[in-house]
């Protein structure tokens, strides 16, 4: 895990630079694709899949190893072609276990939150799931394993793989010709991210497009059908822990209200969006009709609190680097602790966000917490031997959230309703 956390020290701030630069481009052509409070809702939802994935929290059902000593029947030597095909395999399994995502009501859940930005853009390719318990990944590489490529050239191509899916989340990009035959490219994932009914659960490929033409479930962007961007039941929330578990909680209570006990059993691998019909008559959902004519996900923000917004999420980045760059030398407990405490912050000033009432006690909860580990151990998980004052900032960071939460919560005046964007044809 200390090698992949070194990778992410890596690609975190090649990413963010990254969303800035898109972001001031946008303002300098005026075809801004960014909102604030969106944009930070979506990086705060790469914070908590770092967190998660540095831990390792997954069930897998089978591992690629085991596979590979089950099931080789040639092997392959160390050489170029093994990681091409090695990396082919990875995309084709990619293309399946997103399928499965889009089609099965349980998976769906694991997926939605990368889904849930009604803008688009490089932001939301970091909206990565943390609801994602269950490793099935490994048995879409059978192929891989049969052919004997070793768990080790795995290991090292799937991060690259997984990078290399970031850049076409943009809408600044235009068809690129005969690219659009080979890769996936911005164009066909406007259209994966689309909720039209002529581009919803289309271009499911992650690299390679091909997997899509030969199974049916291309569809290429329409001049005449501009994207429209989100989720049928939207999250109506800022706060990425929340919108990783919506979808799940809908299917518990669904499964909890149903008469049917084969519905109790059958919702979970139903197709996705599946509900029992006497719950489905009895208990409505808020879910888009007309794609073209609802308001976005809008909520109260002056200039002062979208700059508070971003504080928080610039400071949160900056203590996700710290754990990452001292991972190896903290304990399970502490990592476990440093990690709690992140996805606390996240959660609550997200919650902010949201002009939940709940947050400020959440916020001061965690700003104390956050101070008296300080005060209790005179450090901030070693930092005081690296990084000279570094603890008196992370204090003084912790006693300004319990104020500003309060102030924002019972003080601002004035505050300002971002104007809620209607979807409408151009």
């Amino acid at each position: 895990m200390e090698t992949y956390a070194l990778a992410l020290m890596i690609a975190i701030p090649i990413f963010t630079i990254l969303v800035l630069t898109e972001l001031l481009y946008g303002r300098l052509v005026k075809n801004q694709t960014h909102n604030a409070m969106d944009t930070i809702s979506g990086l705060s939802s790469g914070v908590t899949n770092t967190v998660k994935d540095s831990f390792g929290v997954v069930l897998i059902i089978l591992s690629y190893p085991f596979l590979t000593d089950s099931l080789a029947v040639v092997q392959l030597e160390n050489t170029f072609l093994i990681y091409f095909i090695g990396f082919v395999a990875i995309d084709f399994a990619s293309y399946w276990n997103h399928r499965l995502s889009h089609r099965v009501n349980y998976f769906w859940n694991r997926h939605v939150i990368h889904h849930s930005s009604e803008e688009f853009n490089l932001a939301c390719a970091l909206r990565q799931s943390i609801s994602n318990f269950i490793g099935l990944f490994p048995l879409f590489l059978i192929p891989a394993a049969i052919l004997g490529v070793p768990p080790k050239v795995i290991a090292t191509i799937a991060p690259i793989h997984l990078f290399m899916q970031f850049w076409y989340h943009t809408r600044h990009i235009p068809k690129l010709g005969f690219l659009e035959y080979i890769i996936v490219t911005p164009s066909q994932h406007r259209v994966h991210h689309a909720i039209n009914p002529e581009y919803i659960d289309k271009n499911l490929g992650a690299i390679f497009c091909i997997w899509d033409r030969m199974f049916g479930t291309f569809q290429e962007e329409l001049d005449d059908v501009p994207p429209v961007y989100g989720v049928l039941k939207p999250a109506q929330t800022w706060n990425p822990i929340k919108i990783n578990f919506q979808h799940l909680w809908t299917l518990i209570v669904d499964a909890w209200h149903t008469s049917s006990w084969k519905d109790r059993l059958v919702i979970w691998f139903k197709p996705t969006g599946w509900r029992p019909t006497d719950v489905r008559d009895k208990y409505k959902l808020d879910v888009i009709e007309d794609v073209y004519n609802f308001e976005k996900y809008r909520t109260p923000a002056s200039n002062a609190f979208i700059f508070w917004s971003a504080m928080h999420l610039v400071i949160t980045v900056l203590l996700l680097m710290y754990m990452l760059y001292s991972y190896a030398d903290l304990s399970t407990g502490s990592l476990w602790l440093y990690g709690g405490l992140i996805f606390v912050s996240i959660y609550g000033y997200t919650s902010l966000m949201d002009r939940d009432k709940s947050a400020v006690w959440i916020e001061a909860l965690r700003g104390i917490a956050g101070m008296a580990i300080i005060i209790y151990s005179g450090d901030w998980f070693g930092i005081s031997g690296k990084f000279l004052f570094a603890e008196n900032f992370i204090f003084a960071y912790y006693l300004a959230t319990i104020i500003g939460a309060v102030y924002f919560t019972f003080f601002e005046k004035n505050t300002s309703q971002e104007t809620p964007m209607q979807q409408s044809t151009p």
